[in-house]
């Protein structure tokens, strides 16, 4: 089976100010994410706005970016709603649309045992062939929820197609008990951008990356010096990402991932309500910022 590796972009959701998706915007980024080397795609996740689209809207957003990719890297489509029929009904879509796989992020907001969790997973796996794989995605910093060890091998040993999981909270003790579950054929990735260098380090597939979305050049050439064994460059294009990670917030005000694109090239337009975009004056300070962080990324940005 596919499965995610190396660069795994999350990606933004292209809008039009008044929230409208803007398909045009995001088959333009598709292209440019994969004309810049990355290794898979993962549209409609956290970076992509997920909970605030509509199950219609996930799906044109779903087919624009796997029709646009035509098969030149793996995208898995995020599939995971605020309840299970959406969840199910958005990862049959993706199924039928011609996705590599899926994502599904546990439970959100109202707390879920382990019992509630596990048959969760259970179900949406049952609903698709055992040979489409599913990611596993844990965020308990934003879910509330938090995927524990004994229920990830369960469905690892139940389920043939839970075959990895994201994980999006820095924290490499919980990484390295993930990376023991199973086989050593299980997939695991950090959503931590920041950990990317540490993370393969560690022995996980590669990152998820929301900066990525933005500049994926210093990811890019991350895992070039990595799998070159170059761990000195390795080390300095962290650093330089870290530093980019910090001037984007890391995420946490997606205005910023956008108004960054902007400034690449690419349509990426507004936040969907109830967020807003940033300032004038703030965007003006970001373009300064960025401009500044380019000129000291040894040949990486052309």
């Amino acid at each position: 089976m596919k499965k995610l590796y190396g660069v795994t972009t999350a990606m933004i959701t292209p809008m039009y100010e008044n929230g409208e998706i803007n398909l045009e915007g995001t088959k333009e980024l598709t292209n440019f994410l994969i004309d810049k080397g990355v290794d898979c795609l993962y549209p409609l996740g956290t970076t992509g706005e997920m909970f605030k689209l509509s199950v219609s809207e996930r799906k044109r957003v779903a087919e624009a970016v796997i029709q646009t990719a035509n098969n030149r890297v793996n995208v898995f489509i995020h599939v995971g709603a605020m309840n299970q029929r959406d969840t199910i009904d958005l990862a049959q879509h993706a199924y039928e649309a011609g996705a590599d796989g899926i994502g599904v992020v546990t439970p959100a907001f109202f707390s879920a045992n382990d019992y509630e969790i596990e048959e969760y997973y259970a179900t949406v796996s049952k609903k698709l062939p055992s040979d489409f794989p599913i990611y596993l995605y844990s965020i308990p910093q934003l879910s509330g929820n938090e995927l524990s060890i004994p229920v990830v091998k369960k469905l690892v040993e139940k389920y043939e197609n839970i075959i990895g999981i994201k994980y999006s909270y820095p924290d490499f003790v919980m990484l390295k008990d993930y990376l023991a579950v199973g086989n050593d054929g299980f997939s695991a990735l950090t959503g931590a951008d920041s950990l990317f260098l540490p993370a393969l380090a560690l022995g996980c597939d590669g990152v998820v990356s929301g900066v990525s979305c933005v500049f994926p050049e210093p990811f890019v050439e991350i895992y070039k010096a990595y799998q070159n064994k170059e761990l000195d460059r390795a080390r300095e294009l962290q650093r330089h990402a870290d530093k980019l990670i910090t001037l984007l917030k890391g995420g946490s005000n997606m205005s910023y991932f956008k108004k960054a694109i902007e400034y690449r090239g690419i349509q990426a337009g507004s936040v969907k309500a109830p967020q807003l975009d940033i300032g004038s004056q703030e965007e003006k300070e970001l373009i300064e910022k960025l401009d500044g962080w380019k000129l000291n990324i040894p040949l990486v940005i052309r």
